[in-house]
């Protein structure tokens, strides 16, 4: 989610971010901030030629209200489905960071899987090292190296960034990922550029408001950011989604119109607030169309 919004408004969402924490009981928002689910689905992925577990890990936003319990937990969900592939879409963290978080660096070292543990960069992942104002001040050097040595750092780890940048896993499945559509440069021409003729494509962008312009041969796009709204109201549904389509693209599968999956996310933003709508640690069984 977006803190790229002025003190005024920040103000106002926060105070109405408390009128509903205090609505809807205080400590049993928060609570489910904190119990999170293991939902799996299958879905066919075209020209994949043998079936495909993929476990996604969505906004972790590590910081302020989420520590390395929650993500020790998150891993171990992640490592007993026992996936061929790991994907992360971004918004590992959610503060001011100056160095490489330790802590949830050597949890993320643990993650393994056959086809590797790949990620994209979200918008938090910006703000948490001072980098938002890239795309105005290419000389603010110092915020890019920080988030720059972070993702060395995860990289170390075993978990790969891809910026606008895709790799062959396997001959029937190439992924690709794109920087962050509000504070990255995300280039799906340059992401795509390797993708074989034949075979699957699969796709990572944080924002799942890229997706209209994503063309409809990718088989599948990962994406989170929403929250899948974050609190969600009977009758009325997310109060907030973070998204220009507002609930279109706010969870689970979605069309833009190349198909694609919006994860409900792992942690929170803003307020330590949830409702309605549990956190989830993704398991996708992709399989061969049929026929």
């Amino acid at each position: 989610m977006s803190e790229r919004i002025s003190r005024r408004v920040f103000l106002r969402r926060t105070l109405g971010g408390l009128g509903v924490l205090a609505t809807l009981g205080g400590g049993g928002a928060v609570a489910q901030v904190y119990r999170f689910e293991v939902n799996r689905h299958r879905a066919p992925l075209p020209g994949l030629r043998t079936p495909l577990r993929v476990v996604m890990l969505s906004d972790l936003h590590y910081g302020p209200f989420i520590g390395t319990g929650s993500v020790r937990a998150w891993v171990d969900a992640a490592l007993e489905a026992r996936p061929e592939l790991i994907v992360m879409t971004g918004d590992f963290v959610d503060t001011d960071l100056e160095g490489s978080p330790r802590d949830l660096i050597a949890e993320l070292s643990r993650l393994r899987a056959p086809l590797g543990v790949w990620g994209v960069w979200g918008n938090h992942d910006y703000g948490s090292f001072g980098a938002y104002v890239r795309r105005w001040q290419a000389a603010h050097q110092e915020a890019n190296a920080r988030l720059a040595a972070f993702g060395n750092a995860l990289s170390a780890a075993g978990v790969r960034i891809l910026t606008n940048q895709g790799v062959r896993l396997r001959p029937d499945l190439y992924l690709a990922g794109v920087d962050d559509f509000w504070w990255g440069r995300p280039d799906l021409g340059a992401a795509l550029a390797g993708a074989p003729a034949t075979g699957a494509w699969l796709l990572m962008s944080h924002n799942p408001d890229l997706l209209p312009e994503v063309p409809t041969r990718v088989g599948l796009t990962l994406s989170g950011h929403t929250h899948g709204g974050q609190v969600r109201l009977p009758l009325v549904g997310a109060l907030r989604t973070a998204s220009r389509y507002g609930e279109r693209f706010v969870q689970g599968f979605v069309r833009g119109p190349a198909p694609g999956f919006v994860s409900r996310g792992l942690g929170v933003s803003m307020l330590p607030v949830r409702w309605a709508c549990a956190p989830e640690v993704v398991v996708l069984d992709l399989e061969p169309p049929a026929g």
